[in-house]
């Protein structure tokens, strides 16, 4: 075990002197006192946004009408201004702009001039199709370069975007695009992962067919032209294929690039909707959340720069799907001029050490990736290596505990590991990490700039150092201007701010310290409430999950208001593997003595899987649901999730 707050790195002057919020600091004439600034930040909220919008020179209007205007739910920011995502992501000319590789070897790269070209193609087909300001364009696409450059050319154009991965089922898919009636579907044919290729032409054709108000369906024949060995743009897809789609025409990616045209940008007010992205939809019908252009850039320009300490040149890797909120966290790295790197296959194959070696290859300098891929490479014993100019590493998705961190401060000497949390909500964290802050274990350094993060105690007060709810006490710009179809705002305004009217409550736990950094224990809503004791089950996983028998693990509190209930703990087992009572005796006594005597499990259970989402967080609540009573087929949509077959193994 590593304790909680171990000291594991520190920045040297070097390092503070040549940050990007170093410079920024300077630029504003305030001290190199990130505390300071981030009261200034949260204080002086339209101050501090000017200053994003004026340090970073946002292509755009800025306008004469009010920086923030009303509270939340329904703040407005910079009234009157006018900008365009797309135009502030396409403005450099010269250099690499994206790195694509895919599990199977393949690999590609666009300059910003093939890059700004490829756009331009698409933003024409597209406007041949129909497609203009306020219309929505639904993709279901892989993490691959067109992607990128069909999610900028609807941007472009003011059009919508909105993404989903083929590897989301059917029905899934159905229930977010169906929302939203986007006009033109772009779609692949099938996608690579874990040594094989999935066919998803029918699936295409399914989802087509539930959409009446598609136009057309663009193809991309991806699996076709890696059998032919030729890129996708070269490829037309199989008449078998589009046979069955029945709304609209049919054409392939070529067809829609065919004709060159001119690179130009549609500005739009600050609040006009950029993309949509979705709740989990594990529970209930995805929410439909809409970000605005202006919210994104400077929210994107900040956190990029300042937290991850993006700037041009970097290439910048996070692992993810188009159907997770960093992929669209990832793609802005082009509005600071660095270099994304997409990819489009399994974690792990073809060994668990795939992605540090993508890492290596490519030359890059920050890496992100989910916690359990952190935890998962040092149960592995993996020595990542050729990381000569990695600068950073980032954690997101779960709370990382104190033993990922220390490993990668073993692993990767000299190279902070910086652990973010927010989500899909604001596609950005609210807290995270700084090349300012000093890094120890299982700490996460800082509230983000322009973030007013709190935690609340049960009657509403912020409390510090003490376990409470996160909430956000003032506004930030890339808050959801609204979900789709949602006129009155009663959908947004039940999702955020029916605990504390007027203050964003998020559904996480979080201690907030002294100086500023904190520790986020889960999710609020699947609490550990034993003896009166709360816990969050990050505390849980931490202890269980050391075990090298354990592969992974599941904690469910049965409890209910005024009855203590059971605790039932669920594990995964590793590769031959077996609990034995000797095992079962050790996690009751780890549990017991580094937790407290009311969290040892009153039982234990084997299940071949732990329930997750597709974007890879455990599914506690629903497995809850389904101990107290709710059917299976009615806790969770199994379409949402990665492994639904395992659900049936959780039972009363």
């Amino acid at each position: 075990m590593v304790a909680e707050g171990e000291l594991l790195w520190e920045p040297s002057e070097e390092v503070v002197a040549s940050a990007e919020l170093t410079r920024y600091l300077r630029w504003l004439g305030r001290s190199g006192d990130y505390e300071e600034a981030w009261r200034w930040s949260v204080e002086h909220p339209a101050e501090f946004w000017t200053s994003v919008w004026d340090y970073f020179e946002v292509i755009g209007d800025r306008g004469d009408g009010p920086v923030l205007s009303g509270e939340m739910p329904g703040a407005t920011w910079f009234t009157g201004s006018t900008l365009n995502y797309a135009e502030n992501a396409l403005r450099r000319t010269d250099g690499t702009a994206l790195v694509f590789v895919s599990e199977d070897g393949a690999r590609q790269e666009l300059t910003w001039a093939e890059l700004r070209d490829e756009v331009a193609r698409v933003r024409a087909g597209l406007v041949k199709l129909g497609v203009g300001r306020g219309d929505r364009v639904a993709a279901y696409l892989p993490n691959i370069p067109q992607a990128v450059i069909a999610c900028l050319a609807t941007a472009s154009l003011g059009a919508i975007w909105s993404a989903g991965s083929p590897d989301f089922g059917v029905p899934s898919i159905v229930d977010r695009f169906k929302q939203i009636e986007p006009k033109v579907l772009i779609a692949v044919d099938g996608y690579h992962y874990n040594g094989r290729s999935y066919d998803r032409s029918a699936a295409v054709n399914e989802i087509a067919a539930q959409l009446p108000s598609l136009r057309a369906t663009v193809w991309i024949p991806y699996l076709a032209a890696a059998d032919e060995g030729r890129a996708p743009q070269q490829a037309e897809p199989a008449r078998g294929h589009t046979s069955e789609t029945p709304h609209g025409e049919v054409i392939g990616w070529e067809g829609l690039r065919a004709e060159k045209g001119p690179l130009e940008f549609e500005r739009v007010p600050f609040d006009h909707p950029l993309w949509i992205l979705y709740s989990s939809g594990t529970t209930g019908l995805p929410k439909p959340i809409v970000h605005g252009h202006g919210g994104i850039v400077l929210e994107h320009l900040k956190s990029l720069s300042f937290h991850q300490d993006l700037r041009e040149g970097d290439v910048f890797f996070w692992y993810t799907t188009t159907g997770w909120m960093m992929w669209n966290y990832l793609i802005g790295a082009l509005l600071v001029g660095a270099t994304p790197v997409l990819y489009d296959g399994s974690a792990t194959h073809p060994s668990p050490a795939a992605l540090w070696r993508i890492a290596a290859s490519e030359g890059v300098t920050y890496f992100g990736v989910g916690a359990p891929y952190i935890m998962a490479s040092l149960k592995a014993g993996i020595h990542p290596d050729g990381l000569d100019r990695l600068r950073g590493v980032g954690s997101t998705g779960s709370p990382l505990p104190p033993e990922g961190f220390a490993w990668v401060a073993a692993e990767l000497p000299g190279v902070p590991i910086g652990s973010f949390s927010g989500g899909t909500d604001v596609c950005t964290g609210f807290v995270g990490a700084t090349m300012l802050h000093a890094i120890r274990a299982g700490v996460i350094p800082c509230r983000s700039l322009g973030a007013k993060v709190e935690a609340y105690d049960p009657a509403g007060k912020p409390v510090v150092g003490e376990v409470g709810e996160l909430v956000v006490t003032q506004p930030m710009p890339s808050m959801p201007v609204m979900f789709w179809n949602d006129p009155s705002g009663e959908r947004y305004a039940e999702s955020y701010f029916d605990v504390y009217p007027g203050v964003w409550r998020h559904g996480d736990w979080i201690k907030i310290n002294e100086d500023g950094s904190c520790v986020i224990y889960g999710r609020s809503d699947s609490t550990l409430n034993r003896g009166g004791v709360r816990m969050g089950t990050s505390e849980f996983y931490r202890v269980v999950e050391r075990f090298e028998e354990i592969a992974d693990s599941l904690v469910i509190d049965t409890g209910q208001l005024g009855q203590e209930g059971r605790l039932l703990l669920y594990v995964s087992l590793a590769e031959g593997a077996e609990l034995t009572e000797s095992l079962e005796r050790a996690l009751c006594a780890a549990l017991r003595t580094e937790l407290s005597p009311r969290h040892v499990p009153n039982e234990i259970r084997v299940v071949p899987g732990i329930p997750r989402t597709l974007s890879g967080k455990k599914l506690e609540v629903p497995v809850r649901k389904i101990l107290l009573g709710t059917p299976v087929e009615q806790a969770a949509n199994p379409d949402a999730m990665a492994n639904p077959e395992v659900l049936r193994h959780f039972t009363p």
